[in-house]
């Protein structure tokens, strides 16, 4: 996949069909987007492209209420290729962009530079000085420069339209059961992993320490995880907290326990993706009864494991 960052070094010799959008987490309302992009561009010979703003247009225009990112901009990226899009540009997302006539931005990057021959928002979706940049506008000078547009219709799951922030609230609730059905795949962290107190080590369950490089993170807990290691999705727990029993830490740590692993991982990057929840974190007596409680979690998760349909979906995790 070609990524230019932004539209001035954008080097287009084929006509596009396009869509634009922050695209946080890249739900099943997104994908539904990527995939009518692909399919179109595919019947039109044209090259599947995906416009995205870096940073979050909110972290520029109302900071105070900026919502932490579900992914980096990098994940994000790496998806887009996964979900068939061919080239992607980033736009470097500024109170200059914010400002600019949406009418000027549709007829010189659109339609002169990117060649776009159809064009597809999702539901409700605008850019542009005062959001003016919206379908009904598209669809109006599409009839005079000659492409088509249209607004994909959103996704919804148990009635409720999927959305990234709900996507949010739901991790923050520790809900990744169902934060993975709007995704369309289990939530992940990527980071690296740094050097703990090694304490894991002294009571027999030796934990991999990451650092995320994601900024949501899961509601305090246990759960069932997979972590990515040379390819391979391995079975794990994984330890979301600041570690009570012993002390109160500013930052959350997260732990893995990975089963049936000798290893030795300092400082690779790896992926933990959240499976499923087992239980809040707590504050123990002290050693002995963490050991007993981890045991407890091991077996839970290795019950979880063993059900027909999470088995068979660990190799494509």
């Amino acid at each position: 996949m070609k990524i230019f960052h932004g539209t001035e070094n954008a080097n287009i010799r084929r006509p596009t069909v396009l869509t634009l959008g922050v695209f946080d987490g890249l739900h099943l309302g997104h994908q539904e987007i990527m995939k009518t992009v692909v399919e179109r561009a595919k019947a039109v010979e044209a090259v599947p492209t995906a416009i995205t703003f870096d940073p979050h247009p909110r972290a520029v225009l109302y900071p105070e209420n900026a919502p932490p990112l579900l992914q980096t901009l990098d994940q994000r990226l790496a998806n887009f290729k996964v979900l068939g899009i061919e080239q992607a540009i980033v736009i470097r997302f500024n109170k200059d962009f914010a400002n600019q006539d949406a009418r000027e931005f549709i007829k010189e990057i659109f339609h002169e530079r990117l060649q776009a021959k159809e064009i597809y928002l999702g539901h409700g979706f605008a850019f542009g000085k005062n959001r003016s940049g919206n379908i009904e506008l598209l669809k109006k000078m599409s009839e005079e420069l000659g492409f088509h547009a249209d607004e994909v219709g959103e996704v919804r799951l148990r009635g409720r339209r999927i959305s990234s922030s709900r996507i949010r609230q739901l991790l923050k609730d520790g809900k990744v059961n169902l934060a993975r059905r709007m995704l369309g795949r289990p939530y992940g962290i990527e980071g690296a992993i740094i050097r703990g107190d090694r304490r894991g080590h002294t009571i027999g369950f030796p934990t991999a320490n990451l650092k995320p490089q994601n900024r949501v993170i899961p509601k305090y807990g246990v759960y069932a995880t997979a972590i990515l290691i040379e390819g391979k999705w391995r079975k794990a727990i994984t330890n979301v907290g600041v570690r009570p029993t012993f002390k109160t830490e500013a930052e959350p740590s997260i732990e893995t326990y990975i089963f049936d692993f000798k290893g030795d991982l300092y400082g690779d990057v790896l992926r933990v993706r959240f499976l499923h929840r087992i239980r809040s974190e707590r504050k123990f007596s002290g050693i002995e009864e963490i050991k007993t409680q981890i045991q407890k979690d091991t077996e839970t998760a290795l019950h979880y494991f063993s059900h027909f349909g999470v088995k068979n979906s660990l190799d494509i995790v």
